[in-house]
């Protein structure tokens, strides 16, 4: 049995269509649409492919139409690229987003997967870094051999007690310092996490073809290139912004 493993492909086309990874199931964990301006065949992808999926806060605020508003990091970029991305949807593609499951157990080859996006405590919103003790408060009532993740954009796998916690990383949206996209491959002897190149400037091409203002097309654009928000960039006010780095969530 070989499971790959995807998370946070964020409307990213160019990457989700370079992996080639054999596979017989494949789990996603979340974050289809919004940073990148793809959304459509993202979601027409997952549709066909992913056996199992959940829902991403991305994927619930861009469905359901939530109101965001932010003038700085991640946050700004979500604020910009969620109405865009909404208006290319069907019905079809947003009911898809919107009756996702939030958490989903499932049963593979007698083993237990609890999928959930962010952790089983809060499953849209809170980080989950690789620490054993912020695991262990998360995993109270949880009996699963594997918890899948993802939300932080970095890979990880992690033991605690007898539950192995995977996160795959971001297809779309590295925030690692490592530009390429990332998945897992679980099988029933090891978890491999893999790493792969993908036509970068296709995306960005994307993005400056766009509506999206200066100053967001450059944010994305040094997002794809290096992996993490990188230079000191004005807010929307105009004023720099000391705090646009690639560790900041949203």
């Amino acid at each position: 049995m070989r499971i790959l493993l995807l998370s946070d492909i964020h409307a990213n086309w160019a990457a989700l269509r370079t992996i080639q990874e054999p596979y017989d199931i494949c789990l996603f964990l979340g974050d289809l649409v919004e940073y990148g301006l793809n959304p459509v065949p993202c979601i027409d992808w997952a549709m066909k492919n992913a056996h199992y999926a959940v829902r991403g806060n991305h994927d619930h605020g861009c469905a359901q139409a939530v109101e965001f508003t932010a003038n700085a990091g991640f946050r700004y970029l979500t604020t910009l690229t969620r109405p865009l991305n909404a208006q290319q949807l069907t019905e079809k593609h947003r009911r898809y987003l919107a009756t996702l499951p939030t958490t989903r157990w499932v049963t593979i080859a007698g083993k237990t997967f609890l999928l959930v996006h962010a952790n089983p405590h809060d499953p849209m919103d809170e980080y989950a870094p690789a620490d054993v003790d912020f695991w262990k408060k998360r995993l109270e009532g949880i009996d699963a051999d594997y918890v899948c993740v993802g939300h932080t954009h970095m890979q990880y796998t992690l033991r605690v007690g007898r539950t192995t916690i995977v996160n795959p990383g971001s297809v779309g949206l590295p925030r690692d310092g490592d530009p390429r996209g990332g998945y897992a491959i679980m099988t029933p002897d090891e978890i491999i996490h893999r790493r792969f190149e993908y036509p970068i400037e296709e995306a960005i091409a994307c993005v400056e073809q766009s509506s999206l203002n200066p100053t967001a097309k450059q944010m994305l654009s040094d997002v794809y290139r290096t992996g993490r928000l990188v230079r000191r960039i004005e807010s929307a006010n105009g004023t720099p912004d000391s705090h646009i780095t690639g560790a900041e969530h949203e």
